[in-house]
């Protein structure tokens, strides 16, 4: 007995002391984290400012979970911000120790065309200063090759090709699956091409989606063949990208020598031959190993060079997926983006306000909060501009209907100005195990909606009646905006998606420009000298424990090496059919709420990083559909 007491005192013990090691263990690193800020960037000797993109470009970055970090199932790509690159170029082309510019495109995955347009628009900056930039990849796809196209020198691994695929591809349709398992889908919509809602009721295409998703594509194609050609006039790129296995065979089934051949680059070499140009030019870096050259860091150069957010002409960023409630940047929630900017109109002398749209859409009710906040900016007197990014359509256009301006690219993805609700029930599926329901009502709408029995006839006619009533508010703020009718609005609304182009000869956007443009139009509005004008960005502080535990997962994935043959890249470029298979099984059992959200800007738009978390959530969402 007196063993076994002894015994447990240990095990107590240990226990107690297991416990008190963990809380030393989280409060050290609690205060490690809320007392950590990003070291200052070094003093920088000359050498080269290297990009290497291992990743996506993004208009916001999205704020992480730090459990999400710890636990490994953080994103798998890094995510860079827009202006941060931009930031760096701009800076890099005036700056005595920089000699040349490195992008490093092997881990690219990507940006959205009118972003990589812009940085285009910086590289060419750099090489307009007599600075040459570099390029290097073992595969260029579309969008790195949009990238590499503006250096000076674009060099390819021999074991390596361009593989320029266009715009377009494959979509998943659901609906052979849903009958199988008896799930009954509820579709309430407005818009002939409103064609978020066809994966779950069609086994392919409508006729009319099919008419207006070519047209996009042909349009968004057409602007980056023009932009690739003037960036880079000797590349026979036509022929090479119409009949790419007729050049394949002239080289010898050597897909490096073929691209070399039409053109498309300038030198074949492996990385280490690439390092040795480049520090011809940039000089040899300290560490004695074959390839190196002195390089300048990235995020630390930007760091030392980001301007004061103390400007009069607000910057309000609406990015991301439209949800409910509060998120993190990236993601634009309806409740902290109207709070951040109600805060900035309450405590800072703002003159005029930018909205910086980069969203496909989604919820309208969180697109109507946004919309009344910066309704609330122009009661104050305050001019309004919109700048549309990459895409700025359904919810992303409800948000930017109280510009007084609106700037867009001609590869911006926008309209698709309709409105649906989903609602999957689960009465077939429940049949196929036997299981039924019944029970007592007493009102038309009781137990409504049954998603174990399925809905009434009234429902479904009171809901889609509510989706219609919305679309008709939709169009009035449309026309209230455009200066046109309800009718010339819904002429060119039913959910169709228009290229930046069109969409500036159908009146749904004012003029052409980037974000600067913008900031420029609002200072003029505002009768502030756009030389003096300066931005105040209105967006939420970083999590600091969010960023302490970043940067220390970084470093530990700084040695860490993947795949580089062109098949292995070329199959992680081709990840997005996954992606959007959990996306739509989320859509379709995250109910009926009122969507104005767009299903093939997700196609068109820049990728965004994946993570376990989605595929957690595809587990969770199979299995709530079984409940």
């Amino acid at each position: 007995m007196a063993f076994i007491k002894g015994a447990w005192r240990i095990l107590v013990a240990i226990k107690d002391g297991l416990v008190l090691l963990f809380l030393l263990l989280f409060f050290g690193l609690l205060y490690a984290a809320l007392s950590w800020s990003p070291k200052p960037a070094k003093s920088v000797a000359a050498g080269a400012l290297t990009l290497d993109l291992d990743g996506t470009i993004v208009e916001q970055p999205v704020q992480i979970d730090p459990m999400a970090l710890l636990s490994g199932s953080g994103p798998q790509a890094k995510e860079y911000r827009l202006s941060d690159i931009v930031t760096a170029l701009e800076a890099a082309k005036d700056d005595g120790k920089v000699k040349a510019v490195v992008l490093n495109l092997d881990g690219f995955m990507g940006g959205g065309q009118v972003a990589l347009e812009r940085v285009g628009k910086a590289l060419d900056a750099v090489r307009a200063a007599k600075k040459p930039v570099f390029a290097f990849a073992t595969l260029y796809s579309d969008d790195s090759y949009q990238l590499a196209a503006h250096a000076s020198e674009t060099w390819l691994d021999p074991l390596g090709g361009v593989a320029i695929m266009g715009r377009g591809g494959s979509a998943l349709y659901y609906k052979g699956l849903i009958d199988k398992l008896g799930i009954n889908t509820h579709v309430y919509r407005v818009g002939t091409y409103k064609s978020f809602v066809e994966p779950f009721i069609r086994s392919d295409q409508s006729p009319e989606a099919k008419q207006a998703n070519q047209a996009l594509a042909d349009a968004l194609w057409q602007d980056w063949q023009e932009e690739v050609a003037k960036a880079r006039p000797k590349a026979k790129l036509a022929a090479y990208v119409a009949d790419p296995g007729k050049a394949a065979l002239g080289a010898g089934g050597n897909l490096a020598k073929a691209a070399e051949s039409a053109g498309l680059v300038d030198r074949l070499g492996d990385e280490t031959a690439f390092g040795r140009r480049v520090a011809e030019v940039a000089g040899r870096s300290s560490e004695k190993r074959a390839g190196g050259f002195a390089s300048i860091d990235l995020a630390g150069y930007v760091k030392a060079r980001k301007p004061a957010n103390d400007g009069q002409i607000g910057v309000l960023t609406v990015a991301g997926d439209i949800v409910d409630g509060e998120g993190g940047p990236g993601a634009a929630a309806g409740d902290t983006i109207s709070n951040l900017l109600y805060k900035a109109l309450a405590e800072k002398d703002l003159k005029a306000l930018v909205v910086r749209v980069d969203s496909p859409g989604g919820s309208v009710m969180a697109s109507e909060k946004i919309r009344s906040a910066i309704m609330e900016a122009k009661s104050k007197g305050l001019p309004v501009v919109v700048s549309m990014g990459n895409v700025a359509a359904s919810g992303g256009y409800w948000v930017s209907t109280p510009a007084d301006m609106i700037f867009a690219e001609p590869g911006t993805i926008t309209g698709s100005i309709g409105v649906f609700g989903i609602l999957p029930s689960f009465e077939g599926t429940l049949a196929k195990m036997g299981i039924t329901t019944d029970g007592v009502r007493t009102t038309p709408l009781s137990g409504q909606p049954d998603l174990a029995g399925g809905t009434t006839p009234e429902f479904d006619r009171i809901m889609q009646m509510s989706v219609e009533n919305i679309y008709g508010r939709f169009l009035g703020l449309v026309a209230q905006s455009r200066r046109k009718t309800p009718g010339e609005i819904d002429a060119i609304a039913q959910g169709r998606v228009w290229d930046g182009g069109t969409a500036r000869q159908i009146g749904l956007v004012d003029r052409f420009g980037g974000l600067e443009d913008a900031i420029a139009e609002a200072a003029r509005l505002a009768k502030i000298d756009p030389a003096s004008a300066r931005p105040y960005r209105i967006e939420k502080e970083p999590d600091k424990f969010a960023q302490f535990i970043q940067s220390m997962i970084e470093r530990e994935e700084e040695d860490k090496s993947s795949s580089r043959d062109m098949l292995a890249r070329q199959a992680m470029l081709q990840r997005r059919w996954a992606m959007q298979a959990i996306s739509d099984v989320k859509a379709l059992a995250s109910g009926a709420g009122m969507k104005a959200d767009c299903l093939e800007c997700r196609g068109f738009g820049a990728p965004r990083a994946g993570s376990m978390e989605d595929r957690r959530g595809l587990f969770a969402t199979l299995a709530a559909l079984w409940r």
